[in-house]
């Protein structure tokens, strides 16, 4: 998980640092997340700006 880059859930193209990008998850029901990047890779599907705009 730590070290792994994220890559788009649709094109599985790798995501950039600083690379604008789309987030599909449920809203957690736990209060104080802290580990932010984490939670994302594991709860999350990241869609790159490009296979967003095609959609």
């Amino acid at each position: 998980m730590f070290g792994e880059k994220a890559e788009c859930s649709i094109c599985c193209g790798e995501i950039e640092g600083d690379e604008e990008v789309y987030v599909k998850m449920r809203w957690p029901k736990r209060k104080g997340m802290t580990e932010i990047k984490a939670y994302l890779k594991n709860e999350g599907k990241f869609i790159c700006s490009k296979c967003y705009e095609e959609r």
